[in-house]
């Protein structure tokens, strides 16, 4: 027969058991009333202790060192810090924690203050420990937070970000990633009004083809730049690169419409697109930094400005995107490929593990591709680096 016990009962020494006979699908009363109920128990009482107890243990001895591992603090992490001007939320977390982006694992949610989740100059981080795991708490001076009895909210803007705005402006405002269906129908440049071949000065006005009505005023002007493709599978492309090289606004709609140019990066060509220009909100700027779900793994696809390889805060292309359910905040581990070596004594040909390089932060997603940020690297990252959830 089978039998099937509760464990902890067993050995807990509890005198009252319901043991399954799955052969016959017959409950079998266990209690002190019952001797043959009792003597089974005790038949399968030392069995148990050796083949359950043993992995149970090594089970929670293994999850209790892996948290610990987890949740690393930097050894020389501070026990309180008064956040100021100019810190991010990246640079407060590496403070405390040798993985930053673990953030989220040890952040406690103050409920009394007003958006605990952003932070602002003048609060203050303080670390505590329950039960001997390290917790990281807001605390928010009275002249931020409260003027009884109302509370006083903070304009987003005075928030810390989650990287320098600075290290991703330009990715966030200046290049974006579509599909060809996208080119193919969206609304291009016929010329300027003064006919002149190219327009590159702020106020000039040119004419553009295919504006919708009552769409939006304000336009980016873009040129096709990098097609991004699957690098296991060439023919696969994953997204056109949009470089934007202006900026504009609907003067006079009709076809053509006439638009007015409000900012220049380069000159403005005959067929260049037109892409609508979304809200200039700066709350894409706060967000957690944290990992993905276990198994992610890509390539990096290209580096921007065309260069080969990228250092510490330049921003690269990945080959993975909301559809592998990539989002903003994700933290990736870059890894390079070390080649291969011949065993001197078998004469075999060993391939190399790959070596960690750097971690990446993504900042902005599409759908099969994403832009990330290097925020550290013990050595120059390349395309065609692996990536995968750290």
């Amino acid at each position: 027969m089978t039998f099937v016990c509760l464990v902890l009962s067993v050995v807990t020494g509890y005198k009252i058991f319901t043991v399954k006979n799955y052969d016959t699908r017959t409950d079998i009363d266990c209690n002190v009333t019952n001797p043959k109920g009792l003597q089974t128990v005790f038949m399968l009482r030392h069995m148990i202790q050796k083949l359950t107890i043993l992995p149970f243990f090594l089970l929670f001895c293994w999850a209790g060192s892996a948290i610990a591992q987890t949740i690393a603090l930097n050894p020389g992490h501070p026990d309180r810090y008064v956040v100021v001007k100019g810190d991010t939320l990246w640079d407060i977390s590496a403070r405390f924690l040798r993985a930053p982006w673990l953030w989220p694992e040890v952040w406690q949610v103050n409920p009394q203050i007003s958006n605990p989740h952003l932070i602002y100059p003048g609060d203050i981080i303080a670390l505590e420990l329950r039960d001997g795991k390290p917790v990281l708490r807001l605390h928010r001076s009275q002249n931020v937070v409260k003027l009884s009895p109302r509370m006083r909210e903070q304009p987003l803007d005075q928030a810390i970000p989650t990287v320098d705005p600075d290290a991703i402006h330009h990715f966030l405002n200046q290049a974006r990633v579509v599909t060809k269906e996208e080119l193919e129908l969206a609304p291009y440049v016929l010329g300027g009004v003064e006919k002149r071949l190219l327009a590159g000065i702020t106020g000039e006005r040119i004419y553009a083809r295919g504006i919708p009505s009552g769409v939006t005023t304000r336009y980016g002007v873009y040129r096709v730049g990098e097609v991004y493709r699957n690098p296991n599978n060439k023919k696969e492309i994953l997204g056109h690169e949009a470089v934007r090289v202006a900026g504009a606004m609907l003067d006079r709609a009709g076809d053509p419409a006439t638009l007015l140019i409000t900012d220049v990066t380069r000159e403005i060509r005959t067929g260049d697109r037109l892409l609508p220009l979304g809200d200039n909100s700066t709350s894409n700027q706060y967000y957690f930094p944290h990992a993905p779900q276990p198994g992610t793994k890509g390539r990096i696809i290209s580096v921007f400005d065309g260069a080969s390889m990228a250092g510490q805060y330049q921003a690269v292309v990945l080959d993975l995107g909301r559809q592998q359910d990539i989002k903003t905040g994700h933290v990736l581990a870059v890894y390079q490929s070390n080649g291969r070596m011949k065993d001197p004594v078998t004469g075999e040909d060993i391939k190399l593990p790959g070596e960690r390089a750097g971690t990446l932060l993504v900042f902005r997603t599409f759908d099969k591709v994403s832009y990330a940020l290097l925020m550290e690297s013990t050595r120059p990252v390349h395309v065609l680096d692996a990536v995968r959830a750290p």
